[in-house]
């Protein structure tokens, strides 16, 4: 059995845990391939990411490339002489990289391919009212997420689940599943299968400002799911009008209650306790939310200190 040399590709927290993992196993990680430090903040200190501050405790190989192309990048990641490269959460790779190591790169989804490539396929799931994802290995091919697959693994979405919950249980599933899989490459059991191309599928495009913004027209359900699949990042917006002052409102979480009433829609209900926002068959209750300049709050603190008129309202 030839031993793999592994290169690992991946930035954010999503992916330490399947670095971690590899690490824990003995297995050979020759190089970690992950973003440049980045300016952040108030100070606009550079901050190095999740993946590289993990490869810095482990004394692993770093390359932080700007350019995937760059001849200089290509002949130190050549130079490494990695027959595996596993990807999680990183960036779209060019040919010369994915196929340059004898086995292939593989990436890790947070989808149940072929629904939910892109992005976001841990927001969109939850904003879609899902009950059920998972977690996908495939090799990388030229387009993104298209790939043949290797392994998936289901897992139930709770009616509590937020984004944050969420992604730290395919998290975990994940990197179980990239064990998995480097076993079945190491014993040359491995059985791919194309994916699916046909009929309608569920896409997971990239989260931007406009895509968190509250439609207080939909549904009560729909709402709500809106809400938590966008916690706590990006997180729900909304307009609060208040006399004559609009204020941007970000909504971190949220319970809901169904029942029949005569309110106009967006309408506040506020007893300085709790806040109801009228919907289709029900309300709205958010229970921790951000005003422009302030730390995330429960909604109860953030009432101590706000007038609401009677006639106030979100948009």
């Amino acid at each position: 059995m030839e031993k793999l040399r592994i290169v690992f590709m991946g930035t954010p927290d999503f992916a330490v845990a399947t670095l971690a993992a590899l690490i824990e196993q003995g297995h050979a990680v020759v190089g970690v391939v992950t973003a440049p430090d980045r300016p952040a903040g108030r100070g606009r200190k550079l901050q190095e990411s999740a993946v590289k501050k993990y490869a810095l405790e482990q004394q692993l190989k770093i390359l932080q490339p700007t350019n995937l192309k760059n001849e200089v990048f290509l002949k130190e990641l050549q130079s490494l002489e990695a027959n595996l490269q596993i990807v999680v959460a990183f960036r779209m790779l060019p040919k010369v990289v994915w196929a340059m190591p004898k086995h292939g790169t593989f990436n890790l989804h947070a989808s149940l391919l072929p629904n939910y490539r892109g992005a976001a396929p841990i927001n969109w799931a939850l904003i879609n009212g899902e009950t059920e994802t998972g977690v996908s290995t495939f090799f990388i091919d030229d387009k993104i997420d298209t790939g043949e697959i290797i392994l998936q693994e289901k897992t139930y979405i709770d009616k509590t689940d937020t984004a944050g919950t969420l992604h730290d249980k395919l998290m975990i599933l994940g990197a179980d599943l990239v064990l998995k899989t480097i076993v079945q490459i190491e014993n040359g059991s491995i059985r791919k299968r194309k994916q699916k191309s046909t009929g309608e599928l569920k896409t997971a495009h990239k989260i931007h400002k406009d895509t968190c913004q509250i439609d207080w027209k939909k549904s009560l359900q729909e709402i709500f799911n809106h809400i938590r699949g966008l916690s706590p990042y990006p997180a729900a917006w909304t307009t609060l009008v208040n006399e004559d002052q609009n204020i941007f409102l970000k909504i971190y979480g949220a319970t809901k209650i169904e029942e029949n009433h005569q309110f106009a829609i967006g309408s506040i209900i506020s007893d300085k306790k709790e806040l109801k926002i009228a919907v289709k068959n029900g309300f709205i209750l958010p229970t921790e939310i951000q005003l422009p300049g302030k730390k995330r709050m429960k909604t109860s603190e953030v009432l101590n200190g706000l007038n609401l008129s009677k006639s106030a309202h979100v948009a």
